[in-house]
């Protein structure tokens, strides 16, 4: 099928475990075709680039080997990893009994019990035109400085002034929610989710770590859904790459999806698969000597 490209300056990412140590920069093609959108052939875009990025692939549309050589380009799928996702086109109460009847208590006794402690206080809040968007960019801002989210694997709110302009652009095009949880007039939770072509994305979610017995990132997202299917403006809730409690509690589906970097072979190219497969190894190494010592609740307090 012809899928759509946007041609940009890709900056690659070399990792050890949740860290970036430096980036590779190449001019590329990215898919911006949604996953649920996708159907074989995929294609690749007609115009020239150093590397053609495909984010989230079903894995059945993919290469079945982690690098191949095709058509003189370098075919490199580095993971594969699960994509949750909520379908928006039915109704919330449809949603609610796809849960058992037990996770249902579960979330209704956690919110009642956040409500309980902020008494008769207000505790979400939505934010949606460049107005109100640019409180909750200061709000949010301030509370990831806390999150650990921010300090330990570096997922906090964006500063820079780009993320500021894009999100006040979003806005201005009713392509964007944002969503606060309060209490006792702090925000201890944010939520920020753009969106395209009817599709909004779970991007930053963080909370207070002094309030983490409150489930202040289960509380605002329950109720950031309930909001979100209330609004009937959207057809998919894409909790974007990788695992997590989180992402299975609330999902509706998962699909199992891999990153596919096609790149026109060059020294620099080589080198970065070189350094991310040599990387991605040392990593998985280390994390398989943690769990032989099941030494994972250390780890996290040091690296903390």
């Amino acid at each position: 099928m012809t899928l759509d490209f946007e041609p940009k300056r890709v900056r690659l990412p070399i990792r050890f475990g949740p860290k970036t140590l430096f980036k590779f920069s190449f001019s590329g093609a990215v898919c911006s075709t949604h996953l649920t959108d996708m159907a074989e052939p995929v294609s690749l875009p007609a115009q020239q680039a150093d590397v053609v990025v495909f984010g989230s692939m079903p894995v059945s549309f993919g290469p079945k080997k982690t690098l191949s050589i095709q058509h003189g380009r370098l075919y490199y799928s580095p993971k594969r990893f699960p994509r949750y996702l909520v379908d928006l086109e039915s109704d919330y109460e449809t949603y609610l009994n796809s849960f058992s009847s037990k996770t249902r208590s579960t979330m209704k006794r956690k919110v009642r019990k956040f409500q309980e402690a902020a008494g008769e206080r207000e505790i979400f809040k939505e934010y949606k035109n460049p107005n109100e968007l640019l409180d909750f960019y200061l709000t949010a801002g301030e509370l990831s400085k806390r999150t650990y989210q921010e300090k330990v694997i570096g997922t906090g709110l964006p500063k820079g002034e780009e993320f500021k302009q894009e999100m006040l652009r979003l806005g201005a095009e009713d392509n964007v929610r944002a969503y606060t949880l309060h209490l006792d007039g702090k925000t201890v939770a944010y939520l920020y989710s753009p969106a395209k072509r009817g599709i909004l994305y779970y991007d930053f979610l963080g909370y207070d770590p002094d309030f983490a017995h409150l489930s202040p990132g289960s509380v605002l997202q329950w109720l950031a859904i309930q909001s979100i299917f209330n609004e009937r403006k959207f057809r998919i809730y894409d909790f974007e790459e990788g695992e997590g409690q989180h992402k299975q509690l609330f999902a509706t589906s998962r699909t199992e999806c891999a990153n596919l970097l096609v790149f026109t072979p060059t020294p620099k190219s080589i080198l970065f698969i070189l350094l991310d497969v040599l990387l991605l190894k040392s990593t998985e190494a280390v994390l398989a000597v943690i769990r032989k010592l099941n030494a994972r609740a250390l780890v996290r307090r040091l690296y903390r």
